[in-house]
């Protein structure tokens, strides 16, 4: 049986699929879903400023971060949910009982975006890269945390290997073995 507070914390590269995968898991367990970048797209929305704005904004003003993180660890301390962001895994790990990362290689994600954004893909890259080093500078800076180290994951998975349905059954597998140990 599922435990009541569950709590799974999923992050990875940008258009890695972390989205598609944390939702896939909410849904599948019946659990809350929580997007980091939903909190801090709403933010820059408030704030009347793009999504690349407010991540510029962000490397000068460390209020911004830490009240997306604060708000992403609020709901991992609720439990029964699935936080999902670029950070979110390291903010709250020590609330999480599973924590999963995605990864790929630069082209496929440049596509994936260029594709769901319409964008070309020079200019996928180019905003994979800049949220990239962004992400990385803001994490050393604010919390001293090395973006480059997975070792806090349980499971890595690489999601230009498997397509989106046979990615769905590995994690659902992961899941189930993870649940009979909890």
């Amino acid at each position: 049986m599922l435990k009541k507070r569950l709590t799974i914390a999923i992050s990875g590269q940008p258009a890695s699929g972390k989205t598609t995968y944390a939702k896939f898991i909410a849904q599948k367990y019946n659990l809350r879903y929580v997007s980091s970048g939903q909190l801090f797209r709403a933010y820059a929305r408030e704030r009347g400023l793009s999504f690349i704005e407010l991540h510029k904004l962000a490397e000068r003003d460390p209020s911004i971060d830490k009240e997306i993180d604060k708000r992403a660890l609020e709901e991992a301390k609720r439990g029964s949910v699935v936080i999902e962001g670029h950070l979110a895994a390291w903010i709250v790990k020590d609330f999480a009982n599973v924590k999963i990362f995605f990864k790929a290689p630069l082209q496929v994600r440049g596509r994936r975006l260029a594709e769901r954004d319409k964008k070309t893909l020079e200019e996928a890259i180019r905003e994979i890269l800049f949220r990239e080093r962004s992400n990385k500078e803001r994490a050393k800076k604010y919390y001293g945390i090395d973006l480059n180290d997975w070792s806090i994951f349980d499971i890595i998975i690489d999601t230009s290997i498997l397509g989106i349905e046979d990615i769905k059954a590995v994690l659902s597998i992961f899941m189930e073995r993870v649940i009979q140990h909890l």
